[in-house]
């Protein structure tokens, strides 16, 4: 997802979480504020389309299910469940962390608490009873921590979670840079019929706020009018990551332009890397 995190208590690996299933703390991200409220979590999967494409998602759960390697799995950023849940209908043991209650309970309607257990809560800090095989944030949601600090706490609790020589997975998009023109902030995305993509950059901060501008008949707007949406990221290039990983514990194992493993090369726009646990 996708879904933005930020900090709570630490209660040590394996121990019980310090909150209850699927509730947020009170001392957390407001999701509502950060654009994960019930309108997003109610217009965000797309079945068959986009992320949901039965050629990206099956690709996806088959690398998981091979990386978790018979053991459990944890994923960071659930949302949804757009990964979580066919992977556990694989028959891999998948548990999960997000703050946003609007997304976790359009999991709920898929799966219940028993077969998928969620806490609701940051994905800096939070723990899941485990340990687990494999720990793994998708689809861009590391970027949603906006500084490195966070980053690097998010790789940290991924390893405090983690077995002996587990794995931790990230799938993270490629800074595009080269796409800004001189002297410009700014770089169009994506265009479809009623649809407009635009990043601004700060490139000092490595911040990219998302700009979605949805219009038109196509989704059913009046005339003159738009409905817009925006998220935050920070973005990071892969040797800032791998360094994160080094902090954390972890070296890397494997990194592909994409879950079938192609190549990843310097035109790669996003990458799938694999970092296994050293110590």
């Amino acid at each position: 997802m996708t879904t933005a995190q930020d900090a709570t208590s630490d209660p040590g690996p394996g121990s019980a979480p310090d909150r209850a299933p699927d509730r947020a703390p009170d001392h957390a991200p407001d999701p509502v504020a950060d654009g994960w409220d019930d309108e997003a979590a109610a217009s965000y999967d797309t079945p068959g389309q986009g992320m949901f494409a039965p050629e990206l998602l099956d690709a996806t759960v088959d690398r998981l299910a091979q990386l978790a390697d018979g053991g459990r799995a944890l994923e960071l950023a659930i949302g949804t469940g757009r990964v979580a849940v066919p992977l556990a209908r694989r028959g891999v043991p998948v548990a999960g962390i997000d703050y946003s209650p609007a997304m976790v309970a359009r999991l709920r309607a898929k799966l219940d608490h028993g077969t998928l257990p969620v806490v609701v809560g940051d994905m800096t800090s939070v723990r899941v009873p485990g340990p687990f095989s494999l720990v793994y944030v998708v689809y861009n949601s590391l970027s949603n921590l906006l500084t490195q600090d966070a980053q690097v706490a998010c790789f940290r609790n991924a390893a405090a979670h983690l077995a002996p020589g587990g794995r931790f997975v990230v799938e993270l998009w490629v800074p595009e840079l080269r796409a800004l023109p001189p002297g410009k902030g700014a770089t169009v995305f994506g265009t479809a019929p009623g649809y407009l993509g635009v990043d601004t950059y700060d490139c000092l901060d490595q911040q990219v706020v998302s700009h979605h501008v949805w219009f038109g008949d196509e989704h059913a707007q009046p005339a003159r009018q738009a409905r817009i949406g925006t998220s935050r990221h920070r973005y990071v290039w892969p040797a800032e990551l791998d360094l994160m990983g080094q902090l954390a514990g972890f070296t890397l194992e494997s990194r592909h332009a994409d879950w079938s493993g192609a190549p990843f090369t310097a035109e790669s726009p996003s990458h799938v890397s694999v970092y296994r646990l050293v110590r």
